[in-house]
Order: C-alpha cells, then sequence, then structure tokens
C-alpha cells in the first residue's frame, strides 16, 4: 500500500498532526510539560543509514522540561500483526540510541529519553507484546533480570475512542474518524468540520496532505473501481462529496461498507 504508506508519512511530517496524537492519545502525566512549539523533525543527515532507510518510520523531538524528548513514530500498515514488534522496536530504539550517543548526550553523559509509539491502522485489533521482556522465556536462578526490558507505545486505531478529541478538534482524532467512517455523510461532515478548522490558520501544506490522502487513499478505498475525479483542495472535496452523497450512500450499501 505505498500510497496509504507515503500520504500518512506526509501527514505525520507535520508538527501539528504530531502535537494532536500526542495531546489526544498519550494520557501519561509527563504530556502536560512538554513544549509543543518546539516540536523539529530530526533531519535524515542526523540518523546513520539503518534508520535512514526506514521509510515508513519518523522520528520527532521536543522540549520535555530542560532536555529534549525523542519519538520514533513507526506507522504499521501491514495487515497482520507482527508478534516481533518488540523485538523491532527496540532494535530501531537501539540504532537511534547508538547515534544520540554520539552526539545528544547530556552534560552528565547521560542519553535522552525515546518514546517509542506504533501507530497501527490494520483490520485485526492488534495482540502482539507491547512489552520486549514477555517474548523471553522466564527462567529460574536470578536470569530474568538480564532479559531486556523496553515498552513501546500502541495505537490501534480501530481501538481507539476518539469522539472527545475530535470534539476539541484535534488533527489525528478526525484523521482516524475519516478511516473508520461508513457513511458518505458522515465522512462530509469531518471533511466540513476539516474545511473551517484550517480556515483560522495558516496549514497550506497539511490541508493539502489531507486532500492527497483523501483523494489518493481513502475515497479509492471506500469505492474500489469507480472513477473518481481528482481534486485539488478539501473544499472541493467537500463539494462533491454533498452532490454525490446520496448516490454513493447506496453504492456503500450494496457493496456491504456501511455497519
Amino acid at each position: 500500500m505505498p500510497d496509504h504508506d507515503n500520504s500518512y508519512k506526509l501527514l505525520f511530517s507535520h508538527p501539528e498532526m504530531v502535537a494532536d496524537l500526542l495531546r489526544g492519545f498519550v494520557h501519561e502525566e509527563w504530556i502536560r510539560d512538554v513544549d509543543f512549539s518546539t516540536l523539529e523533525r530530526v533531519s535524515g543527515s542526523f540518523v546513520n543509514d539503518d534508520l535512514r532507510d526506514r521509510e515508513s518510520d519518523i522520528i520527532w523531538r521536543v522540549r520535555l522540561g530542560g532536555s529534549w524528548l525523542y519519538v520514533y513514530l513507526l506507522i504499521e500498515f501491514q495487515s497482520k500483526v507482527d508478534s516481533l514488534m518488540a523485538v523491532r522496536m527496540l532494535t530501531y530504539v537501539g540504532l537511534l540510541y547508538q547515534e544520540l550517543g554520539r552526539q545528544q548526550r547530556g552534560a552528565d553523559g547521560r542519553l535522552p529519553p525515546v518514546l517509542p509509539l506504533v501507530l497501527y491502522n490494520g483490520i485485526p485489533r492488534w495482540t502482539a507484546a507491547t512489552e520486549m521482556a514477555d517474548l523471553v522465556t522466564e527462567v529460574p536462578g536470578g536470569l530474568a533480570r538480564y532479559r531486556p526490558q523496553m515498552r513501546y507505545l500502541l495505537l490501534d486505531e480501530g481501538a481507539l475512542d476518539e469522539s472527545d478529541q475530535f470534539a476539541l478538534r484535534n488533527l489525528a482524532a478526525a484523521l482516524f474518524r475519516m478511516e473508520k467512517s461508513r457513511d458518505p455523510e458522515d465522512m462530509r461532515r469531518l471533511v466540513s468540520a476539516l474545511v473551517e478548522w484550517f480556515k483560522a490558520s495558516e496549514q497550506s501544506s497539511l490541508r493539502r496532505a489531507f486532500t492527497v490522502w483523501i483523494n489518493r487513499v481513502l475515497l479509492p478505498n471506500r469505492m474500489p473501481g469507480v472513477r473518481i475525479e481528482e481534486t485539488k483542495d478539501l473544499q472541493e472535496v467537500e463539494t462533491m462529496l454533498a452532490e454525490r452523497v446520496v448516490e454513493w450512500t447506496e453504492q456503500w450499501k450494496q457493496q456491504g461498507l456501511q455497519q
């Protein structure tokens, strides 16, 4: 699903999307101390080749208190749950720490914190272990203390309750709701809300990214085999949906897309 992968990566290459993802879906006390105005994408020149070649992964950093917090965001689109995701994340975070050890140690020689985050939007619910230690056999005699300890934060889109975040104008929540929408009228309302949100901002690049995702991923998935004229702006998307909502509702019913 290259278009899906690339469009999601494009969306989460905007700091506003990452900020809303963390604000809306990380329910931990430390999130209140994050200065989201300092969010910056870690450049390709900063990470080594092993990480740079991972096209579905994005690395950000943001100020947390007096230090940097690194956010390793892995976007997972595969249809099957990866039972060894904890091993993968341990490897990727280890590679990041290897690079940080060369460039970003604190005054006391210690490394900055890293939040490993897996964003998954497959059909089956995620069942794999989120803690690396859970994948290692327990043994007697104190050997268990040497098991690797690392947990990643899982955001399984299909299992999220994003209604409250959407009411608060959370862009990540709006994205997830559109992904799960099974009603053309509901999708039109969501697009209309986005149009209103973006009117009060200068986020033209992000607005365009949403338009590209709707045109090339969302609508083709909802209407397979139907030729859909590509629109250039969210306002045009809203108009198109309004004009064809009745027709598409009947087609979606025939295809079994509505619940």
